[in-house]
């Protein structure tokens, strides 16, 4: 399997309950086999794996249905802030931006600021002039004004809480972040998160999918990473290296290492939320805490695969 590629996205983990209309269901997992159809079109002719994910998580920004990009929910002031990490396997290089408004695809921003900056992470005002810098053009506010997102912040501060994405009451909730990681035909790995976090989410709060080691992680040696969750406890539980580190030290395949990292997010924290992970051989593994998890898989080039 040296010349085959991997690849894998998820578009948020929760109990998922709550998406009762079999027509949304359906939307969701065919959201999922695009974007993975995409993704195999350009690996099968040469793309490299940073390029995969970066594009593959450009198409789910793209798409309302997931709280990240258009889709991305509200803040406690009636805001946008978003954030997007991505990191490149070959040689750790990676790319963040976190608590952004005003860009249609943050994780295109956060490959900017890998490849064009000195820095890993920029923030808020400061990551909007350098998108300026870089010619990257401005989107209005309306553009990313659901109806969806502004019902769900209506609903949150009726209940004076925050709310994770298509909350509802009890557990029934969905996790919103949106990722992909990828093995390329060269063996070289590449992972990217986006998200737009928590509904009525103070200002300023950055989760864990700009963080490197939380909530994105990419390396040749060991894997590729992209969780979706809660991000306070990935981040107190340095999630995504977690995983890694089970390669690196263990010597453990992608499977598991997850099932290591889920139960080290389970024991020590009662994380919730989900993960996908590629590691060096191009083997696929998903876990989550989560009853569900918006997924799907092309493993060593073969058949396209969607779970909840």
């Amino acid at each position: 399997m040296q010349n085959s590629f991997s690849l894998m996205v998820h578009g948020g983990a929760g109990a998922l309950d709550n998406v009762k209309d079999e027509r949304i269901a359906v939307r969701y997992l065919e959201s999922i086999r695009v974007v993975l159809e995409h993704g195999r079109s350009m690996l099968q002719q040469g793309a490299s794996a940073v390029e995969a994910v970066e594009s593959c998580a450009s198409q789910l920004e793209d798409d309302p249905l997931f709280n990240a990009g258009c889709g991305s929910v509200l803040n406690e002031n009636g805001k946008v802030e978003m954030d997007a990490g991505i990191m490149d396997g070959r040689d750790l290089a990676a790319g963040a931006v976190a608590a952004i408004g005003n860009i249609a695809n943050p994780v295109q921003l956060a490959r900017l600021v890998m490849d064009g900056s000195e820095h890993v992470l920029l923030i808020a005002e400061g990551a909007l002039h350098f998108a300026e810098r870089c010619g990257m053009p401005l989107t209005p506010d309306h553009y990313f004004f659901t109806p969806d997102r502004i019902k769900q912040l209506e609903q949150a501060r009726l209940r004076h809480r925050i709310m994770l994405d298509h909350d509802e009451d009890g557990d029934a909730q969905k996790y919103g972040t949106i990722g992909a990681v990828a093995r390329d035909r060269e063996g070289n790995l590449a992972a990217a998160t986006s998200t737009g976090g928590i509904v009525n989410k103070r200002m300023g709060r950055v989760g864990d999918s700009p963080i490197i080691g939380a909530g994105v992680y990419a390396d040749n040696a060991t894997c590729a990473v992209s969780a979706t969750g809660y991000g306070e406890e990935f981040m107190r539980t340095v999630f995504a290296k977690t995983i890694a580190d089970a390669i690196e030290f263990s010597g453990v395949d992608a499977a598991g290492a997850v099932d290591y990292g889920i139960g080290y997010l389970t024991r020590k924290v009662k994380g919730r939320g989900g993960v996908i992970c590629i590691d060096g051989a191009g083997h696929c593994a998903s876990g989550m805490t989560t009853p569900k998890m918006i997924h799907g898989w092309i493993e060593h080039g073969g058949e396209t695969v969607c779970r909840f």
